[in-house]
């Protein structure tokens, strides 16, 4: 594998690790921070690219002839997808929609909650979809690691665990779209690909 491209995805690895952040709360609230939530969503899906290259690096490091490395590989692309859905319908079609009423009245911003609570429900399918597909992924690549042997085996153990917490956490009851179990997910989700960007990195 050619050292200069294992080293650039690696370092698209770590800049994907920038993704997402969510944004919560009242609908005033939401007015108010709308380019907020425009700026950091528009850079979240500008980042979608940097992680497509840095797992495509991850899939070659561990074998393009090895069917857990290529399986994942497709899951990621999936869930990358889903997260550029996720990411336009609330950081940017959600904000954009809701300038038009800046100005509005109490009464007229009740009168938006169905559409607010429609679109939320669009974003939370493909929160869904991508969490899901997130974590089948880091576990076919992480067999694929243990298979392979071309990392540490320990980042292969840890990714199995990662994505067995993740489904436990589901299972419990903890709804791993909202914000706190968000933010459980990428806690685990970022250090593991921190771990593997920095030795892509390192990779001599």
């Amino acid at each position: 594998m050619n050292n200069s491209f294992e080293k650039k995805a690696g370092l698209s690895l770590i800049v994907f690790t920038m993704l997402l952040h969510p944004a919560g709360g009242s609908v005033e609230y939401l007015i108010r921070i709308t380019g907020v939530i425009v700026i950091t969503h528009a850079i979240a899906i500008l980042s979608l690219p940097f992680g497509w290259i840095g797992f495509w690096g991850l899939t070659r490091k561990t074998g393009t002839d090895n069917f857990w490395s290529i399986l994942a590989f497709a899951m990621i692309s999936l869930g990358l997808v889903a997260v550029l859905f996720a990411a336009a319908t609330n950081g940017l079609v959600l904000p954009l929609f809701l300038q038009y009423y800046k100005d509005t009245t109490p009464d007229t911003i009740t009168s938006l909650k169905p559409i607010l609570r429609y679109n939320f429900a669009v974003n939370h399918a493909f929160d869904y979809i991508y969490t899901g597909m997130i974590c089948l992924a880091i576990l076919c690549w992480s067999v694929a690691i243990l298979y392979t042997r071309k990392m540490a085996s320990w980042i292969g153990w840890s990714g199995i665990g990662i994505s067995l917490a993740a489904a436990v956490i589901f299972i419990s009851g903890v709804a791993l779209n909202d914000l706190f179990g968000f933010r459980l997910f990428v806690s685990g989700f970022v250090a593991w690909i921190l771990i593997i960007g920095i030795t892509l990195y390192k990779q001599k």
